[in-house]
């Protein structure tokens, strides 16, 4: 609801006659199965904003980034599709999805797109497929693709941390906005936009959340192998965990545990900083006998100035 609120505000024009009309580039449910990570970098200096002069950005940033929640969500397979018509104009299929690290640094050097796909639009306008998986490209140089071709999948090749898609829109070589077209960021207010049915903007929101005997490892996490939905009564810990994105300095994380006799216990954490991803979990030891079995239930909620703009719960049973 939130994330619609906001994309109400933003009053964007259609794009002109001569310019691209944007679809939707992924196979997934925005909000729901993936989201959008980070904009273009509107900030001219040093800093970092997107194009509503928000958050979700970072300095120097050339695209937008449709990112999956989890290497789990990847590896079940999520198409990339031409944003519009055009010609293959290059393609890269052959880089391994690995996590972007100082040891791989080298191997990226100058191929930080990893696999991917760039295709050739009228009129001087380019649209380009990043960090696509291994052998999931579909077309050559050359082909000629109608707006939903499928290219290929989404991964986690070349310069990256996470398993996204980013795409990248230019004019004549020159970076362009598809969510505002002018030179400079408006804030949301009198833009035009390149996408036939505009994407929401939401400033952030949480990813996953899961039960499971301890603190789980954040590469678990962002893997999705850290939830458990059935534990025994005799685990040594009960812990409720929240994955989350855009989180800025000051908003709270809100974790609260429900068993089968009421309230079992929660907390509530502060963000030091900003961050484009993070975790936090909550959780007891065990310290009777064993846990009383049955149904617990755990939701974490992301606030922000006081207001909840993003929640998830999920369920576990302990027998």
């Amino acid at each position: 609801m939130r994330g619609r609120l906001l994309a109400s505000l933003v009053l964007a024009a259609g794009p002109a006659a001569s310019d691209p009309v944007l679809s939707l580039p992924i196979d997934c449910e925005l909000g729901e199965t993936c989201h959008i990570q980070q904009f273009v970098d509107r900030d001219p200096g040093a800093g970092a904003r997107d194009f509503i002069c928000g958050s979700l950005s970072y300095d120097g940033h050339k695209g937008t980034d449709f990112a999956l929640p989890t290497l789990r969500a990847m590896q079940q397979g999520v198409n990339v599709r031409a944003a519009a018509p055009g010609i293959v104009q290059g393609t890269r299929n052959s880089m391994p999805d690995q996590l972007y690290t100082s040891d791989t640094a080298a191997q990226v050097d100058g191929r930080e797109c990893g696999n991917g796909v760039v295709l050739k639009h009228p009129d001087g306008w380019e649209t380009q497929y990043c960090h696509l998986r291994q052998g999931s490209v579909r077309v050559s140089s050359g082909d000629i693709v109608d707006a939903g071709t499928v290219l290929g999948q989404v991964g986690l090749s070349g310069k990256t941390e996470f398993p996204h898609l980013h795409l990248s829109v230019r004019k004549g070589g020159q970076v362009v906005d598809p969510f505002d077209t002018t030179d400079r960021a408006q804030c949301g207010q009198g833009g035009s936009s390149l996408w036939a049915d505009m994407p929401d903007y939401v400033p952030g929101a949480l990813l996953d959340v899961g039960f499971a005997s301890q603190v789980p490892e954040y590469d678990t996490i962002l893997a999705g192998d850290a939830a458990q939905n059935v534990l025994s009564d005799q685990s040594p810990g009960l812990v409720l965990y929240g994955l989350a994105y855009g989180g800025l300095k000051g908003d709270l994380l809100r974790i609260e545990i429900a068993g089968p006799d009421g309230p079992f216990g929660g907390q509530q954490v502060a963000l030091e900083r900003n961050r484009a991803r993070f975790f936090r979990a909550y959780g007891k030891r065990l310290t009777a006998d064993r846990w009383p079995s049955g149904a617990y239930t755990g939701t974490v909620s992301l606030l922000r100035n006081g207001q909840v703009i993003s929640q998830k719960s999920t369920t576990a049973l302990i027998q």
